[in-house]
């Protein structure tokens, strides 16, 4: 257990470094946070038909006010944390890795688009609670539901076979 710290800092350096270059921004970050944009605003407009997503905005036309979802706001850090972590156990299955890795970014997505709406109409309502929210209330609990996650993943784990004698 003494190799996880070093070599989940090592895995996050890397996939954060990754990340943040310009090709993987472009060619895959840029996209996916449209993509968020998108979900989101199809889950708003069975509400109310008139908002869009523009790129990486969620838009109310007829008041004006949108949410940009930048860097931070799309779930990409959340599931490089997480990622991280997992990648990072030592004598886990890599069909474990993957299942929780897949599992961790379909819980993380989930509530990021929960926090995305929310903060969509929070910001309508009131700026100072918007701004509350976005910057203390939800990022801590993104960062909570990746420990959840690992959590529940780690209790999940098959117990490791005994060492073999002979």
């Amino acid at each position: 257990m003494k190799r996880f710290l070093p070599v989940f800092l090592l895995i996050q350096l890397a996939l954060f470094a990754a990340e943040l270059s310009r090709p993987v921004q472009e060619a895959v970050v840029k996209p996916f946070t449209a993509v968020v944009a998108a979900l989101a605003a199809s889950v708003v407009q069975r509400f109310d038909p008139a908002v869009l997503a523009q790129g990486n905005l969620l838009v109310d036309p007829r008041g004006g006010f949108a949410v940009a979802i930048e860097a931070g706001c799309n779930g990409v850090e959340a599931m490089i944390v997480l990622a991280a972590a997992m990648l990072a156990m030592p004598k886990v299955p890599w069909r474990w890795r993957l299942g929780g890795i897949l599992a961790g970014f379909l819980a993380i997505q989930g509530l990021n688009l929960v926090r995305i709406i929310s903060l969509f109409y929070l910001g309508q309502w009131n700026r100072a609670a918007f701004d509350w929210a976005h910057l203390y209330l939800w990022q801590a609990l993104i960062m909570l539901d990746v420990l959840v996650v690992f959590l529940i993943w780690l209790r999940r784990l098959p117990a490791p076979e005994p060492a073999s004698e002979g």
